[in-house]
């Protein structure tokens, strides 16, 4: 059995900017706030963080405020997933170099790449560093989807412990958990199917909604895991409609625009990503209230 990095709720952590830049002090902030809520762990520079938009430099400069932040009260998931093996290998150890307790790995994108190269992408930067590997499969941005058979393959990697997933699909981690047993952990990469994904063996979840409702994404899974399924159940069926409008547009769009109507420092976005739809404000303006988060 490997080690399992963190069990509860991991929130996806938006990075917050301003006029074009980290706003530290807001990061701080977060920190602070995701710790004293009972976050589980912290995924830094993900993609609801817009990694996608920040050089190198920038990207391990907020790796290393947020490890250093933190000092080890949770674990910091760094995501340093490339379709570049070679970067996403740099990257990575640069990462573990500046503390991260594990990283999180998207799959290759727009290039893409075979099952078999999938396999040798993972292993290579596996294998330059001795920290936890989280995968991240995310079919729907990338176009590349981590096969159960591929997932089975990795998991005898031996710092390969765990699999992000994020096809949606229930009986994917369920055929994911009947080939790999505990040589991985499942987390769920979608906020709308946690308690299922607990069902069918999950850890726990990277969530998009923990931004904002971090005690109870993490309540819901530690209830549930705890044998109190039915009020597991009620919070993620409370969640469902806010769930739906932090997704009806681009993430993390939507998330940003909640906590900055809730007060939370979010800041800015950066371009490609932009300000959303006046409609779709009232949507989400809706489920806030609805929710009981905002008046």
């Amino acid at each position: 059995m490997k080690k399992t990095v963190f069990t509860g709720s991991g929130v996806a952590l938006i990075t917050p900017f301003k006029n074009g830049q980290v706003d530290y002090e807001a990061l701080g902030s977060l920190l602070k706030y995701h710790i004293d809520n009972s976050t589980d762990a912290i995924i830094i520079c993900g993609t609801t963080g817009e990694s996608a938009t920040m050089p190198d430099k920038e990207h391990l400069a907020v790796v290393e405020y947020a490890v250093k932040k933190v000092n080890g009260a949770i674990p910091v998931i760094a995501g340093t997933g490339s379709n570049d093996t070679a970067h996403g290998i740099e990257l990575t150890k640069e990462a573990a170099r500046l503390g991260a307790d594990a990283v999180l790995l998207v799959t290759p994108y727009y290039n893409k790449a075979t099952q078999k190269g999938l396999i040798k992408h993972y292993s290579a930067i596996a294998d330059s560093i001795d920290i936890p590997c989280i995968l991240y499969n995310v079919p729907s941005r990338t176009g590349t989807d981590i096969k159960p058979e591929t997932a089975k393959e990795l998991s005898k990697v031996d710092n390969i412990v765990a699999i992000k997933e994020a096809t949606g699909d229930i009986a994917r981690a369920l055929e994911i958990k009947a080939l790999c047993g505990d040589d991985m952990d499942i987390y769920s990469g979608n906020d709308d199917i946690t308690v299922p994904m607990l069902a069918a063996g999950g850890k726990g979840v990277i969530s998009v909604i923990a931004n904002i409702a971090p005690k109870d994404t993490h309540d819901m899974v530690h209830l549930y895991l705890n044998g109190e399924r039915e009020k597991a159940l009620d919070i993620q069926l409370k969640m469902l409609p806010l769930i739906s409008a932090l997704f009806c547009e681009v993430n993390p769009i939507p998330v940003k625009t909640a906590m900055n109507l809730l007060g939370f420092p979010a800041g800015d976005l950066r371009m490609p990503l932009c300000e959303m739809e006046d409609k779709n404000v009232e949507v989400l303006k809706k489920a806030l209230i609805g929710y009981g988060l905002l008046k």
